[in-house]
Order: C-alpha cells, then structure tokens, then sequence
C-alpha cells in the first residue's frame, strides 16, 4: 500500500477520479474518519475539499502516480 497527501479543488475531481478509475486495484481518499472509494465521483464531491486529503493505492500505475504529483502537498 502507498499513500500520499493531496489538495483537490473542485475543477479537479472529473479528472481525479477517471485517473483513479483507470487502476485495477483499490484507491481511496480519507480525511478524518471518512473513508471514500476514489472510483465514486459523488463519493469524492462529498468531502470536504478545503482540507487535506490522504490518498491510499494498493497496486502500482506510473501513469496515476504520476497525475497525483500535480496535487502534493508537503
């Protein structure tokens, strides 16, 4: 498992979520207690998008870790 923190806006989660659909194996998006398949567009709409987020992926895809280094943060 790996896991990194990002900073989505709004504009951002179409092509968030297609790049996650993309892997075939688990992603999920965490803040708090609040666990969200990464795959389900109004699973990640409903989250709090001002703060944080904990991504967690349990296979290897270059091209999807690649797309999330646009939304690091440290």
């Amino acid at each position: 498992m790996r896991e990194t923190k990002i900073r989505l806006g709004v504009e951002d989660v179409s092509s968030f979520v297609n790049a996650a659909a993309e892997c075939d194996f688990d992603v999920d998006v965490n803040y708090n207690r609040i666990l969200i398949d990464a795959k389900s567009i109004l699973g990640v709409m409903s989250m709090d998008l001002s703060n944080i987020l904990t991504v967690r992926w349990h296979g290897e895809n270059p091209k999807f870790e690649d797309f999330l280094q646009k939304y690091v943060v440290a």
